[in-house]
């Protein structure tokens, strides 16, 4: 059982996962019951009905309106003093949740990225792997900090910090970028932890060109505006 398992909220969105919810969902009930599971889901086959029969809220967004808008309404729906993003395809490890959460909770931090690039994931192709080292890179440089993994799909906020203080763009893709950069900006504190990034149930959603020109718009964005 977790620590803090009833001062959380898993925060997911979903389009089209029924293949993969089940093994997720199982997998969290097994760790900690209390665990508030917040779902939207813009699919057109069963996976909000799954969800539910497991107990979570499922909130839903269709026809689908995109990955950032999607991810919005589930951040500002978890009721929990801490939020754990991860994606529902199974590729995250719900064995870290007790760590992310208890960085937030003991340690004082407003926010952890699980890096998945410490090492090149084997089910990531590389041409995507060197895209993501490479924008991680450029924005490390742009903000003088350590940012190892700007697309990952697992992170832990405290809520009010990321509700009240962060005013991030939910139209478009790419919107982890400005849910890690912004955080920086402003100097709040960030711890990062390394992961394993398992292979993927299910067909990936991602539109690769669109994904990239969106997180140059908001690298630059965040780091120019006033």
């Amino acid at each position: 059982m977790i620590k803090y398992g009833d001062r959380i909220s898993l925060c997911m969105i979903s389009l089209n996962e029924e293949g993969a919810i089940t093994k997720l969902l199982n997998e969290l009930k097994n760790l900690d019951q209390r665990i508030q599971v917040v779902l939207v889901d813009s699919s057109d086959d069963q996976t909000a009905e799954i969800a539910k029969s497991f107990g979570a809220k499922v909130i839903k967004q269709y026809p689908p309106m995109g990955y950032g808008l999607a991810m919005d309404k589930a951040l500002r729906s978890c009721d929990k003093e801490v939020i754990i993003t991860m994606d529902c395809d199974c590729t995250y490890p719900i064995n870290k949740i007790d760590e992310v959460s208890r960085a937030i909770i003991e340690q004082n931090f407003d926010i952890v990225d699980c890096n998945r690039l410490k090492n090149k994931p084997e089910n990531m192709p590389m041409i995507n792997y060197l895209g993501n080292k490479a924008f991680a890179f450029i924005a490390s440089l742009l903000f003088f900090k350590y940012l190892p993994d700007l697309h990952s799909g697992m992170r832990g906020y405290r809520k009010k910090t990321l509700i009240d203080e962060i005013n991030y763009d939910p139209n478009g893709p790419s919107l982890p970028v400005d849910l890690l950069i912004l955080f920086v900006k402003k100097e709040f504190k960030l711890k990062i932890i390394d992961i394993k990034y398992y292979e993927r149930i299910g067909n990936s959603k991602m539109l690769p060109f669109e994904t990239s020109l969106w997180t140059i718009k908001r690298i630059i964005k965040s780091r120019f505006s006033s």
